[in-house]
This record gives structure tokens, C-alpha cells and sequence, in this order.
């Protein structure tokens, strides 16, 4: 499944930001230059990604801080690459910044091997509570917090619109990254037998196996 997110929630993130970089008082914003890195998922050429950091800029903008005036930012692009995570975590924290803005979860998990210690915040991150990155949504605790993509309650509403859609619909399979989305299935296993659905959850770690996974089943598909 891709979600999108777009430019409330990036904004969003951005105020979360700055509540929890450890940021002089605006009084004193122009004594020192602060540092912010952005470790993105996306390719610095991708129009979607350019987009991201535009708005990334324009937030902080808004919050009184100017990219070259009172404070700078580096960005990294892993253009969904798992070795470039990390490698690109490690360069950004080398950089000693003040925070760190981390798209996705591939991002986060490179940045939390890299620093225990500078504070990152996530966005566009499914589960981050399933993918072990915060130990509740309520008290994330370390110096990783943000925000996820959606509600967990959603997962559910899914079999509520298959079975409107399709109400003869008795046996339905979960495609599922086993890396990612444990709260997601809880939500949907909570709901299935109320509408009387017998699930089959199918697992795998990357996009070649699940599309194999998705011909091979022949009931109803919910992607998580």
C-alpha cells in the first residue's frame, strides 16, 4: 500500500518540530546558525519529493525560521534504497544537527542506529509502534516522536467497504509487509469476524513476493 502525504501533514510535522528540536528563543534565533537535516525516502529529482521539501522550507518559514539566516538544511535523498539510508543517516549525523526530519520507516530505523541522542522526528510512517520505532503513540519516550499516516481504526473501516461492496464475501486475504503494519492487521482481525470474515493473512518483506503472494490468492484482497 502507498499512502501520500501531503502538504497539511507536513506542516503539521513541522510544529511538532519545533516543539521538540532544542531550539534557543526566538529572541536569540540569530545568535547561532542551526543546523536541521532531512534524511528523505524519495529521489531528489522526483517531483513529489521536490514538492516535500519546498514545503518542509515554507513551514519553517513560517515558524520565523529562514533557510541561510538563522539556520540551515542538509537533505538526503535514499531514493528508497536501503544501503543509502543508512549511509546518508550516518553522513547527516555527522553533521551534529539540531534535529533531524526522517520520511518513512526505512528512515527513522537508519536514524536511530546512527544517534540516541538528536531528536528525530518521523513523518509518513504507517505504524510506527508496530515497526518498534516509539514505545506508544501517546509517549513515543527516546528521541524519536511524529506522525503516522493514519489512524489504526481505518484498517478496519476496510472490511466494513468490502463487504458493502461485495456483501457475499466470506473468506478475504491481508497482503501485508511483515516489516511494517502490526497494529494495522490487529485492527483488522478485531473486526473481520463482526462481518463475518474469515481472514488469510499473507506475509512478505518486499513488492516482488507480494505481488506473488496476490496471484496465488484467489479471495478478496485488503492490502496493509
Amino acid at each position: 500500500m502507498t499512502v501520500t502525504i501531503g502538504r497539511r501533514e507536513l506542516l503539521a510535522a513541522l510544529g511538532g518540530a519545533a516543539a521538540t528540536w532544542p531550539l534557543a528563543a526566538r529572541g536569540q534565533q540569530a545568535e547561532r546558525m542551526r543546523r536541521i537535516g532531512a534524511l528523505m525516502n524519495l529521489a531528489a529529482d522526483d517531483p513529489e519529493a521536490l514538492g516535500r521539501i519546498t514545503a518542509f522550507v515554507q513551514g519553517l518559514q513560517q515558524l520565523g525560521w529562514t533557510d541561510g539566516r538563522n539556520m540551515r538544511i542538509d537533505a538526503r535523498w535514499a531514493a528508497g534504497n536501503a544501503d543509502n539510508f543508512l549511509k546518508y543517516a550516518a553522513e547527516l549525523i555527522a553533521l551534529a544537527p539540531d534535529g533531524v526530519l526522517a520520511t518513512s520507516t526505512q528512515a527513522v530505523t537508519a536514524l536511530q542506529q546512527a544517534t540516541h541522542t538528536v531528536p528525530i522526528v518521523f513523518v509518513q510512517v504507517i505504524d510506527p509502534v508496530g515497526a518498534g520505532l516509539v514505545a506508544s503513540l501517546a509517549r513515543p519516550g527516546g528521541n524519536t516522536t511524529g506522525f503516522t499516516v493514519f489512524e489504526y481504526g481505518m484498517s478496519g473501516k476496510w472490511v466494513e467497504l468490502l463487504k458493502e461492496i461485495a456483501p457475499g464475501v466470506r473468506r478475504v486475504a491481508v497482503l501485508r509487509d511483515l516489516a511494517i503494519g502490526i497494529a494495522q492487521l490487529a485492527a483488522i482481525q478485531a473486526v473481520a469476524p463482526s462481518f463475518g470474515v474469515e481472514l488469510t493473512v499473507i506475509g512478505a518483506r518486499d513488492a516482488d513476493r507480494l505481488r506473488a503472494a496476490s496471484r496465488r490468492s484467489h479471495a478478496p484482497r485488503i492490502a496493509a
